[in-house]
């Protein structure tokens, strides 16, 4: 996860304050024609160097290490370009100067002019033709390109320097009027709508009545003359929502399209993207400005996105998508059905258009060649763009691919095999997180299931859930807790958040490498694309499918795996696991120096901890166990009871219940450690809720509802979270404990007796805040333990430690150390009484927190370094100066997120321990801490 230094923290948010100013004036600059301003020379002497950087001639000014100063895609171009691949020529304007223009007030660098124009001027003679000249036009791309991968979320125009005049020349050079009044047109309707916020549906709409005009449903139907008038019509539209004309000045038009580019930084979607992704806002983004090569000049031409291997599966075969006579836009956006790269991929989809490997087998060849180049430089599966402009293949990007976690670990362990990586790169290069896509239940393939249509495995898994419209609906409904599917004809960047939101995404446009797809992909959500059987109508608020209608609201099923979509909710069952998981799961224990426990009081919950490579308990809460409806009742009871006497009888009918609870527990974990935490939260909790409960409460106890009212009063407490709760409890009714301790004691020895086996419980007294209270308490379950084992004639090691969560216990970890065995940091607590908030109720304004950077992450998802950190870091040192043999862990939430467990590591922990699912998850983040460590970017 990237990080910020104090000073970079300190210019982000100065960044922030006049990024808002500047976002907006920029929008209204927009909205008024283009403006650049230049800095006065005295402004401008800022930091004087270099600006732009030049690729192309099978040479360039950059590389692939230059990444955070030229962004992904410029010090890719530049390195593709080191490595003599055919890469159209053109410049880089840094990440840097991102920076410098908005905190210079949208202005740009006096001496940025001249070099932007020695660019251009080198891009000149590489083509040989000239920008904004009438007979042999110069036609560029202008393009973001961050340090990280951030697809669709930023602003790119195309065939920029196109005018009425250069439009003439583009015709004649070509020798196809056609193609170029339609690259105007579409040049037109880009540069309006990123620069001079012109929206898409103006276009779109006349677009679609010139067609019905005409009488033809395809973009290709239409000849030169018609493009021509669309041209013209496009024109008016601008003028009519600008009030100016459209810029034929083609100089204007690319400093209009650079400030644009650097603008969509701080648009909303590259904003929130930066949010789920944990990208700074600092880094700031590049533009690459790159001569035109054209995917749409005839039946000879052609554009298209490419994998080096699968991203669904990781299988080692070339995967890809290709559209004749089209531009780069059309195969991502879904405006037609994009056709297979290979013959394989062609018949694995049940495709009848041919492939590229038929259709250009000559190109085709070249591209596999370029392929195998790029995988074998990077050493990592390659996302490739390319263009072929009259049978000449030309590239235009090259980045590390996104994938799924199954493919990710499939093309990890595969990489290792084939020796390109070594286990180590292999154990960095999976996303902790990402392990959660591997972890869920996927479709019962005996389940009943409706299928009403299919379209492509766009992104595997499954989900069900109510139908949603729109992006917004997505975004609200699954705040409320509801489960959604997210339908749309296609999906754009502008949808970032409810894909986010969704379970699951549909669309009925687009192919496996369109916005959805590889959206989804990235994020981990089940996705089926190009379902073209489905008919959207948004006004309605309904989707077709044959003869069935399903409304918003209704519930449908996805499975991303084979394309299905299904009415109504299908059953799920467990994933299994494959081999590649296994094997990456032992190259990261070899490595990783914490142990990984997982946070289960239940049978099944353990099992799944073992299931998944948990070493042992870290926190079985018995209070969780008196809720079963079979012990309820005695337990309430207990809270009843007016004497000790009362209590005892009480907790009599729980012993047995908890002693067989604690005893399938260490069955299951055959002599792992088992850490469990006395009773805990305030008695008032197991109090009744309904009437219905009081009257049950009532029968049970021989006592009246007043009575019982009566009694929860008395319990009731206003701040129950810092009230009569943990260790209070067993220290005014120890007889509470004390059934615990001889549960625990009992089901050790009758599971020691069973097995022949060692069994190590290790008892924790949760929220000491006094060493008093640890020595009264542990005294007694000392006593217990004793007391039981004697009668049993069995020893049983075990420890007894405490829960650190609260600041006190921190502070004074030095003298509970004296007689405490083992620490384990109850980081949920501690964070709430670090910060004086509740987890419970402050989930309504952490939001706006994050947002004005007060916060630069949920403190109850990623620990507080600074402040809870801190605290464990001082009860680490204090504690093991006493006892140098001290057992440290942690237990929290925290437990099982990796940035969390990089700090656990870095403190000298010695466990972690998450819920069962996440235990892979830790297993792995443990292990590159270590690796964190090793090259000195770790922090403590």
């Amino acid at each position: 996860m990237p990080s910020l230094s104090k000073s970079a923290k300190s210019k982000s948010k100065l960044l922030v304050k006049k990024v808002k100013k500047v976002v907006k004036a920029l929008k209204n600059g927009h909205k008024n024609g283009v403006k650049t301003a230049f800095a006065a020379p005295a402004k401008a002497a800022g930091k004087a160097g270099k600006r732009v950087y030049f690729f192309g001639g099978g040479k360039s000014e950059g590389s692939k290490e230059m990444k955070n100063l030229l962004g992904g895609k410029g010090a890719n171009l530049a390195e593709m370009s080191n490595l003599g691949l055919p890469v159209p020529p053109g410049f880089t304007v840094t990440t840097e100067l991102c920076t410098w223009y908005y905190a210079n007030e949208r202005r740009y660098p006096q001496d940025l002019k001249d070099q932007v124009a020695a660019g251009l001027k080198r891009v000149e003679e590489i083509t040989g033709r000239r920008f904004g000249d009438a007979k042999t036009p110069l036609l560029v791309s202008v393009r973001s390109g961050a340090r990280a991968s951030m697809p669709g979320m930023m602003d790119t125009v195309l065939n920029l320097g196109l005018n009425d005049r250069t439009v003439l020349g583009l015709g004649k050079s070509s020798g196809d009027e056609r193609f170029a009044w339609d690259s105007y047109r579409r040049f037109i309707q880009m540069y309006s709508n990123v620069v001079l916020d012109v929206g898409h549906h103006y276009f779109e709409e006349a677009l679609e009545l010139k067609k019905e005009d005409l009488g033809v449903h395809m973009d290709t139907d239409l000849k030169a003359d018609d493009w021509r008038a669309m041209v013209a019509e496009y024109k008016k539209i601008v003028e009519k929502r600008t009030g100016k004309p459209f810029p034929q000045e083609p100089r204007e038009q690319l400093w209009g399209a650079i400030g644009a580019v650097f603008g969509s930084w701080m648009n909303q979607r590259a904003i929130t993207y930066r949010r789920l992704h944990q990208i700074p806002e600092s880094w700031g983004t590049a533009v690459n400005v790159q001569a035109m090569v054209f995917g749409n000049m005839g039946e000879d031409c052609a554009t298209g996105v490419a994998f080096t291997r699968d991203p669904s599966t990781g299988a080692n075969l070339f995967y890809g998508e290709y559209l004749v006579n089209a531009q780069g836009e059309d195969v991502v956006a879904g405006i037609r059905t994009p056709q297979h790269l290979t013959v394989q991929g062609k018949h694995a989809q049940k495709s009848d258009a041919p492939a590229m490997e038929e259709t250009m087998p000559e190109v085709f060849k070249q591209l596999d060649a370029v392929r195998s180049r790029l995988e074998t430089h990077y050493s990592d599966m390659q996302d490739i763009e390319f263009t072929v402009q009259r049978g000449k293949l030309y590239m235009l990007q090259t980045r590390n691919g996104k994938r799924t976690a199954k493919a990710a670990l499939k093309i990890a362990v595969d990489m290792v095999r084939e020796g390109l990586i070594d286990k180590k790169e292999a154990v960095a290069r999976i996303v902790p997180s990402s392990l959660d896509q591997l972890l869920h239940p996927t479709l019962d393939p005996k389940a009943e299931r409706k299928v009403i249509s299919k379209g492509l495995p766009a992104s595997p898994g499954a989900a069900s859930g109510k139908v949603v419209f729109t992006a917004d609906d997505a975004e609200k409904q699954a705040r409320a807790g509801e489960k959604v599917i997210l339908v749309r004809r296609e999906t754009s960047p502008e949808d970032i958040h409810g894909m986010h939101a969704a379970r699951g995404i549909l669309t009925t446009r687009g192919g496996m490498t369109s916005h959805a797809a590889v959206v989804a992909r990235g994020m981990g959500r089940p996705c089926v694309a190009g379902a073209g059987e489905i008919r959207v109508d948004y006004a309605a608020r309904t989707m077709a499918a044959r003869t069935t209608l399903v409304k918003a609201g209704e519930i449908i099923t996805i499975d991303g795996s084979t394309g299905e979509v299904m009415v109504g909710e299908v059953p799920t069952i467990q994933p299994e696991l494959s081999s590649d998981f296994a094997a990456l799961m032992g190259w990261a224990d070899a490595i990783r120096r914490m142990r990984v426990r997982a946070n289960a009081e239940t049978a099944a919950g353990a099992r799944t901890a073992r299931r998944f490579g948990a070493e042992g308990i870290g926190l079985s809460r018995t209070e969780h166990m008196f809720f079963e409806a079979d012990r309820i009742g005695a337990m309430r009871r207990v809270i009843m009871a007016e004497d000790e006497t009362g209590r005892r009888a009480g907790l009599a009918e729980l012993l047995p219940i908890q002693r067989e609870d604690f005893a399938e527990i260490f069955r299951i974990m055959k002599g792992l450690p088992v850490t469990i935490r006395l009773l805990d939260p305030p008695l008032h909790e197991f109090l009744p809720k309904t009437e219905g409960e009081f009257a049950e409460m009532a029968r049970l106890t021989g006592k009246d509802v007043a009575a019982i009212r009566h009694r929860a009063v008395v319990l009731h407490e206003t701040n129950p979270m810092l009230g009569h709760r943990g260790c209070r409890l067993g220290i005014t009714y120890p007889e509470i404990y004390e059934m615990q301790a001889a549960a625990i004691f009992e089901a050790a020895v009758t599971v020691a007796k069973e097995v022949g086996e060692a069994v190590e419980p290790e008892i924790m007294v949760p929220l000491i805040a006094t060493k008093k209270e640890f020595d009264i308490l542990k005294a007694m379950i000392d006593r217990v333990g004793k007391e039981v084992m004697e009668r049993a004639g069995v020893t049983v090691s075990y420890l007894v430690g405490t829960m650190i969560e609260l600041p006190r216990a921190a502070l004074l970890a030095g003298e509970i150390a004296e007689t405490a065995e083992f620490f384990s940091f109850g980081t949920n607590d501690l964070t709430q009484t670090v910060f004086g908030l509740s987890r419970d109720d402050a989930a309504t304004f952490i939001g706006v927190y994050q947002r004005l950077g007060i916060f630069e992450h949920d403190p109850f998802v990623t620990l507080d370094v600074t402040g809870v950190g801190e605290l464990v870091r001082v009860a680490v040192e204090r504690g093991r100066v006493t006892r140098p043999g001290l057992k440290l862990g942690i237990c929290g939430e925290h437990g099982g997120d990796p940035a969390s467990i990089a700090f656990c590591q870095a403190v000298g922990l010695d466990y972690v321990s998450c819920s069962p699912y996440r235990v892979p998850i830790a297993r792995l983040a443990a292990a590159q801490a270590v690796l964190s460590g090793e090259s000195g970017s770790g922090t403590a």
